[in-house]
C-alpha cells in the first residue's frame, strides 16, 4: 500500500476488505498526489513541435479551443452550446466560474454559479477567451514545470493585467480582449519551457555564456524562435482576432491595441530593472501620454497592477508564478506616498465564500483543500504554508499541497519528521486536537535539530487534520522567509481556515459513506 493510501485510509472510516474498497482509495490518492512528468522523445522541427503540443502534450486544450471556434463561428449556435463544451471538462468548469465570480471580472458581484448564466452575464466574447486562458493553463501546469516555465507564466500574467489597465485608461473598446490577447501572447514560449527537455536546457546554457540572445539561442537549437512557434500554435488553434494578430512578428504599421499587448510586455521588463531604472521611466513616459494620467497616480497603478497580478495568478492556479510576481513589488521600494494594495479582510471573506461554496456541494477535495491553503498563505500573508499527511509508518509527515516552499527541484517533497523522545514541534500538534502557536522563545525544546533543518527555528502555525477523529496530516504556516512576526490576529485567522478543511473532510466522508 502506498503511503498516501495509508495515511488517508480513516477518511473513509472503513477497513480496506474488498477490491472496490482499494479502488475507493485509490481514486483519493489520484485527487491529492501530483501526477509524475511525462517524458517524451524532443520534437526536431517547427511542424513537429506544433503537432506534438496539440495532439500529445495538449490535446484537452486543442479540443476545447477549436470546438470555440466552431460554436463562435455558427450563428445558430449559442450560449447552451458554448457551455456544453465547458462543461465537458468538470476541472475547467470549476475554475472558469471560480474566476468568473472574482471582482475582476464580477465587479458586480452577481454569485455566478452555472455556466450558462456567467455567458450571459459576463458575455459570450469574454468567456470564450477566459475559457482559452483556464484551459491552456490547466494542461501546462504540471510537475513538468521548471523555473523557467513559471517565470514565462508570470511574466505573461503580470503584462496582461498592465495591458488591461492601460486599455481601460484609453476607453479601449474591450479591454478584456486586450488582457487574454497580451496573456496568450507568448503561448509559444511557455509551452515549450513546460514540455521541452535537452533543448530547453541547451538554450539555457547558451544564454548564461552571456554571448548570446534568448532569440539566437533558440534558432541556434531549434533552427526556429520561439515567437515563431507561437504563431504556428495560434494558427493551428484557431485563436484568432487581437490574439492572432498581436502574435504575429515584425509588422511595420502596428495598430494601438498590438501597442497595448507590447507595452505590457515593457513593463514587466522594466520592473526587473526596478522602478528607478531607465527602462521603467521610459514605460512611465509612454504611459503618460496615452493615458494623461500624472506620473503619481501612474506609478500607484502599476504598483496596484502587479499585487492583482499576483491574485489572478493564484485563482488561475499557477501559484508558483503568483510568488515571483509577488516578488516585483519589491521594486517599488522608495516610491513616495504609496498605500496598501491588498485588503487582507476582503480577500478572507471571499476565500471564505469560495469555501463555503465547495462546502455545501458535492466536495471536490483537491479543491477544498487548495482553497484553504490559499487562504491561509494570500488571506493571512504567510511565507510558507503546507499541507503533510502522515505516511505509513506514522513517523513522518509527507507534502501534498505547498505555498511559497523555496525548493530544489518543483518534485521536491518537503517532509516533517515525528519524534515522540523527546517530542518535536509535529508530535506535540498532532498529539493535540486544536491549532497550535508555536515559539521558539517558549517551545525551544520542540525544535528538535532534524526540525531547524527543514524549517528553521521560526514561530509558525500548525493545525492537525483529522478524519474519523484520526490525526491523518496537519497544515503548517510561517512567515520563515521575511521573518515578519505573526499575530492573534493571524493565528485566529489560520484557526479558522484549518477548520474549515477538517469540516469539509467531515462533510466529504459523509457524502462518500
Amino acid at each position: 500500500m502506498s503511503p498516501i493510501l495509508a495515511g488517508l485510509k480513516s477518511i473513509t472510516g472503513e477497513q480496506m476488505t474488498s477490491k472496490n474498497d482499494l479502488l475507493s482509495l485509490e481514486k483519493m490518492e489520484m485527487a491529492l498526489e501530483v501526477v509524475p512528468p511525462k517524458i517524451i522523445s524532443e520534437p526536431l522541427t517547427l511542424n513537429e513541435w506544433t503537432h506534438v503540443l496539440c495532439t500529445e502534450e495538449m490535446p484537452i486544450f486543442s479540443n476545447t479551443a477549436l470546438s470555440i471556434h466552431d460554436i463562435l463561428s455558427d450563428d445558430r449556435k449559442g450560449a447552451m452550446e458554448l457551455a456544453s463544451v465547458i462543461l465537458q471538462d468538470p476541472n475547467l468548469t470549476v475554475k472558469l466560474l471560480k474566476i468568473s465570480n472574482t471582482p475582476h471580472y464580477n465587479p458586480t458581484r452577481q454569485k455566478m454559479v452555472t455556466v450558462s448564466r456567467a455567458i450571459i452575464m459576463i458575455g459570450s466574447e469574454v468567456i470564450r477567451e477566459l475559457t482559452l486562458v483556464c484551459s491552456f493553463l490547466e494542461s501546462i501546469l504540471s510537475a513538468t514545470n521548471r523555473r523557467q516555465a513559471n517565470e514565462e507564466i508570470a511574466q505573461a500574467i503580470h503584462a496582461a493585467v498592465h495591458a488591461k489597465s492601460i486599455a481601460l485608461a484609453t476607453n479601449d473598446s474591450s479591454p478584456e480582449e486586450v488582457f487574454i490577447a497580451t496573456l496568450l501572447n507568448h503561448i509559444g514560449r511557455i509551452s515549450f519551457w513546460c514540455f521541452c527537455g535537452e533543448q530547453g536546457e541547451r538554450i539555457q546554457a547558451l544564454i548564461n555564456k552571456g554571448n548570446c540572445s534568448h532569440e539566437a539561442a533558440e534558432k541556434k537549437v531549434l533552427g526556429f524562435t520561439l515567437a515563431e512557434l507561437g504563431v504556428s500554435l495560434s494558427k493551428a488553434w484557431k485563436l484568432g482576432g487581437l490574439i492572432e494578430e498581436a502574435i504575429k512578428p515584425g509588422v511595420l504599421s502596428k495598430k494601438p491595441r498590438v501597442e497595448l499587448v507590447e507595452l505590457g510586455y515593457e513593463i514587466t521588463e522594466a520592473l526587473k530593472e526596478g522602478a528607478g531604472s531607465r527602462k521603467y521611466q521610459t514605460c512611465v513616459r509612454k504611459i503618460e501620454t496615452l493615458t494623461h494620467q500624472s506620473k503619481k497616480v501612474i506609478n500607484e497603478k502599476l504598483q496596484n497592477n502587479t499585487s492583482v497580478a499576483a491574485d489572478i495568478a493564484c485563482q488561475f492556479g499557477a501559484t508558483d508564478a503568483s510568488m515571483l510576481i509577488q516578488s516585483r513589488l519589491n521594486q517599488f521600494v522608495g516610491l513616495d506616498e504609496l498605500s496598501p494594495v491588498i485588503d487582507k479582510k476582503q480577500l478572507q471573506l471571499q476565500i471564505s465564500q469560495d469555501i463555503t461554496s465547495i462546502i455545501s456541494d458535492r466536495i471536490d477535495i483537491n479543491l477544498l483543500l487548495e482553497t484553504a491553503l490559499e487562504g491561509i498563505h494570500r488571506g493571512i500573508g504567510m511565507d510558507r504554508t503546507i499541507f503533510s499527511l502522515l505516511v505509513a509508518d506514522k513517523q513522518s509527515l509527507r507534502e501534498r499541497l505547498s505555498l511559497g516552499w523555496r525548493k530544489e527541484t518543483y518534485e521536491h517533497k518537503v517532509v516533517f519528521n515525528i519524534s515522540e523522545t523527546p517530542p518535536n514541534l509535529f508530535f506535540h500538534a498532532l498529539s493535540g486536537t486544536q491549532a497550535f502557536w508555536a515559539k521558539p522563545s517558549v517551545n525551544s525544546k520542540l525544535y528538535t535539530l532534524r526540525d531547524i533543518n527543514v524549517i528553521g527555528k521560526n514561530e509558525c502555525f500548525i493545525m492537525p487534520i483529522f478524519s474519523n477523529k484520526m490525526p491523518i496530516g496537519l497544515i503548517y504556516a510561517d512567515r520563515g522567509i521575511n521573518e515578519q512576526p505573526l499575530t492573534e490576529e493571524d493565528f485566529n485567522a489560520f484557526r479558522y481556515f484549518a477548520q474549515q478543511a477538517n469540516i469539509g473532510l467531515t462533510i466529504y466522508r459523509i457524502q462518500r459513506s
